[in-house]
């Protein structure tokens, strides 16, 4: 397994229960490939560069993850048509294993 990366922003007026469940089927689309969440750091409300979708903020998440480099394409899937989930980006960690 290789490492990951993945970072995504959904907006800060989203109810918490909403939120709760936006990370619940990023961890269910991750260990449905056999992935494992080693951290997932919470940064909270930033401030955006440029506005995107009519918004200045957005409230960020970083998740720290292993997983098959062939189960990335789903997850990539799963992230662009959750709809809670405003952008993400997702980067192979070369500095661990």
């Amino acid at each position: 397994m290789k490492a990951y990366e993945l970072l995504f922003f959904v907006s800060p007026s989203i109810d918490e229960e909403t939120r709760a469940a936006t990370m619940k089927r990023v961890e269910t689309t991750i260990a449905a490939g056999n992935g494992a969440i080693d951290n997932v750091d919470e940064w909270g409300k930033r401030k955006l560069a440029f506005e995107i979708n009519g918004l200045t903020d957005g409230d960020y998440t970083l998740v720290d993850f292993h997983a098959e480099p062939e189960n990335i394409a789903e997850l990539d899937r799963v992230l662009r048509i959750t709809d809670a989930i405003v952008r993400h980006m997702i980067v192979k960690r070369t500095d661990r294993d």
